[in-house]
């Protein structure tokens, strides 16, 4: 046989092995599907049912459920560590076998998560993490954001697009300012901010975007020598141009998170750039992990979402068909 005729056959014979595994994977899927449709996955949203941040996220996990063959339970936090508690606490005692979370509060669910653990229920975090990580609390891994990197990308792009400069103020509000990704992402600002000698300050929001607009709108008129606004979330990003034309100022705006309103701002040139943190994948990526560890043992591992990409007028294309769907 010629030597091509060799690789050609090798070829031939590697991808028939390759479909054979693949075959037999399926096989053993199927063979086990029933099995699998009885895992119990609780997926814990942290905020209140209707917050358009998540509606991507359960989109991913969904998909992830069912091209798993899992069922997952979602239930809502309502942005309160009481009610989050409970909510896995209940989970404990129904049995489940996994629990995927947001660890938005690095003291609040210790005690709830560390015990599910121990009675041997996997647990892993999605969106937010303790700030310290797995040193942290008890989870085995995290499918989510790098906060303090990207806060630090989203405030060199506003320095050095719009010549911020020492001595000027750079209004930063959030959702809720006291939570690991609040924190986190302004930590990241500010570390860019304090390299040239300007300031930050932080206000709650909530996540209703009207009241949102009015808080801001109102900053803004107290603060009239503001020179950005950089939204440290969905909410306040998603008005701060509003915000910014209420108040009468012609400031600069940039910030974190996609929708359709973020995307349209970004085109029309009044919204300098946003973070994508791409929830979609935090989502699927935690149903998948969670799937694999219980039907294989397959540990799960740490993913950053997004990296530190930054969305402006040279890339919208993807994110504005997507908007809302996967980002």
């Amino acid at each position: 046989m010629s030597r091509l005729g060799k690789l050609l056959t090798g070829v031939l014979l590697s991808g028939a092995v390759a479909l054979s595994v693949a075959s037999a994977a399926y096989a053993a899927d199927s063979d086990h599907k029933d099995e699998w449709a009885k895992f119990k996955i609780q997926f814990l949203v942290w905020t209140a049912e209707g917050v358009p941040f998540f509606a991507p996220a359960i989109a991913g996990a969904q998909d992830a459920a069912a091209q798993q063959g899992v069922n997952i339970d979602i239930q809502y936090g309502g942005s309160n560590t009481a009610n989050q508690n409970t909510i896995h606490e209940t989970a404990i005692a129904n049995g489940v076998n996994g629990i995927l979370t947001t660890i938005w509060d690095d003291e609040a669910f210790d005690d709830v998560l560390c015990k599910a653990m121990k009675q041997g229920i996997a647990v892993m975090a999605y969106n937010i993490d303790d700030s310290k990580g797995a040193a942290g609390t008890c989870r085995m891994a995290y499918m989510g954001q790098n906060f303090v990197e990207t806060g630090y990308a989203i405030g060199k792009r506003m320095i050095e697009t719009h010549g911020l400069k020492k001595g000027d103020l750079v209004f930063t509000p959030v959702e809720f300012p006291n939570a690991v990704y609040a924190q986190l992402r302004h930590a990241g600002v500010k570390k860019a901010m304090d390299e040239i000698g300007a300031t930050t300050e932080i206000l709650g929001t909530d996540t209703d975007s009207a009241n949102a607009l009015n808080l801001m709108t109102q900053y803004l008129v107290g603060h009239p020598e503001t020179k950005a606004v950089i939204g440290l979330g969905l909410t306040p990003t998603s008005v701060a141009v509003r915000a910014i034309q209420e108040a009468g100022l012609n400031i600069p705006a940039g910030g974190f998170d996609v929708s359709p309103e973020v995307i349209q701002d970004i085109k029309d040139g009044k919204l300098t750039a946003t973070v994508d943190q791409q929830p979609y994948s935090q989502g699927f990526y935690a149903v998948t992990q969670m799937a694999l560890y219980l039907k294989y043992g397959l540990y799960p591992s740490d993913m950053a979402t997004g990296g530190a990409g930054l969305i402006d007028k040279t890339n919208t294309e993807k994110a504005e068909a997507w908007a809302g769907k996967t980002r």
